[in-house]
């Protein structure tokens, strides 16, 4: 339980302390910036395909991506949790 505890803690100390060390940074997603730094070296690029929908607002995008997260986290979770019942099955 302890370790548990500890390993919580420093999740979240991971995910505050850059927000304490960088004050006034942009935490932006690598996309704006991959796309800037491709427009710099090639400025007549065209990308191969265009997105099949975007979503109407950065809210929505980012509900979609959490809800992508944690059905991918609970997938996992449910893996493991089957793995570790047939272990101690047989």
């Amino acid at each position: 339980m302890k370790k548990n505890l500890l390993l919580l803690a420093i999740v979240v100390l991971l995910a505050i302390i850059p927000l304490f060390i960088q004050k006034g940074a942009e935490f932006e997603g690598a996309d704006g910036e991959a796309e800037a730094a491709i427009g710099e070296i090639n400025a007549d690029y065209k990308p191969w395909f265009e997105s099949l929908w975007e979503p109407p607002s950065g809210e929505i995008e980012s509900l979609l991506f959490a809800l992508q997260a944690a059905i991918g986290a609970g997938f996992i979770g449910y893996f493991i949790g089957l793995m570790r019942g047939k272990h101690k099955e047989g």
